[in-house]
């Protein structure tokens, strides 16, 4: 490697790239901060020299430190209702050395803390976006959604909320419907069942919900694929990768026949399984399929026959 700084002009691409103009190496490029330099990891040129460091001055070698030194806090989340730009005094009821507070001084805290959440929540727009945020926490952890879904659903919820389309509805349905949506443009599999088992409404509240935000937001909802759901109800039903690979190729020859249209992709996932379970001799019983499913044993039933009177399948039981 090149001990001695040399002073070439430094090629870069369009996307800003920096490139060694000696090998035209663009991906093994070193950033040495304590020397300032720029050096090519293929060819030892040094590129460039006095470069900036953009990092913090100061140094940890723990996580520890590193937290106990910054002087930032969190990032901005859409998930908060203030997107976490606010400060908040901590309840744990100690000072900064991990020392706990004297009662007397731990009264007047109290104090400041309560007027301090009274004094970040002060309009209806923070009430609302409080109240809604802490029913989405509630139903992701819940239901299990990732957090990128979960900022999806407060994107939409925000947008919504600052269109004031949604404006005197109930808080909690709109919630829920907007994470019901973007859960559906995600492709992520969650059902109509799964949010009423968790939330305080009811299954018919939360379809009227879920419409009025999708026609109020003119949101284009993909329609559901019944693929998605077959990882999540074969593993509740210990099923190994020979029945899903079945269970795919069964959906896949029924695609644009006139039983995948207007039927409810879980019910056809369940009877595809159903199906599936036999043909791999992996069987599982009517009743087993149907509680994952969350569907009826009369429909699974009329669900499995219609798929195999078109795939022509005989079943052996």
């Amino acid at each position: 490697m090149a001990t001695d700084a040399v002073k070439t002009k430094v090629v870069k691409d369009k996307r800003d790239k920096v490139i060694c103009p000696e090998c035209f190496n663009e991906t093994n490029i070193i950033s040495d901060f304590s020397t300032g330099d720029q050096i090519c990891g293929e060819c030892g040129l040094v590129i460039s020299e006095k470069i900036i460091d953009q990092g913090p001055e100061w140094r940890a070698f723990n996580v520890a430190e590193r937290d106990k030194r910054a002087r930032t806090g969190s990032p901005i989340s859409m998930t908060v209702f203030d997107k976490g730009l606010s400060t908040m005094i901590d309840s744990h009821d100690k000072d900064y050395y991990g020392n706990k507070i004297k009662p007397k001084k731990r009264a007047q805290i109290y104090r400041m803390r309560k007027w301090d959440n009274r004094t970040r929540i002060h309009d209806a727009i923070a009430k609302n976006l409080s109240k809604a945020m802490s029913e989405l926490d509630r139903l992701s952890s819940q239901l299990e959604i990732p957090k990128d879904i979960k900022q999806e659903a407060a994107f939409l919820y925000r947008k919504a909320l600052d269109s004031g389309k949604i404006k005197g509805r109930n808080i909690a349905g709109m919630m829920t419907a907007a994470l019901y949506a973007a859960c559906r443009l995600r492709n992520m599999p969650r059902t109509f069942d799964d949010f009423q088992r968790f939330s305080k409404l009811s299954k018919k509240s939360l379809r009227k919900f879920y419409r009025i935000f999708v026609e109020t937001m003119s949101i284009k909802v993909p329609l559901a694929d019944p693929k998605s759901y077959i990882p999540r109800f074969c593993a509740a039903l210990k099923l190994s990768i020979h029945v899903q690979n079945k269970v795919y190729e069964i959906l896949s020859d029924i695609k644009g026949k006139n039983i995948s249209s207007g039927r409810d992709p879980t019910k056809l996932a369940a009877a595809a399984i159903y199906i599936a379970g036999i043909l791999e001799g992996e069987k599982r019983t009517q009743k087993e399929i149907a509680q994952v499913a969350n569907i009826s044993e009369v429909t699974l039933r009329n669900r499995y026959k219609e798929i195999a009177k078109i795939l022509k399948i005989r079943l052996e039981f």
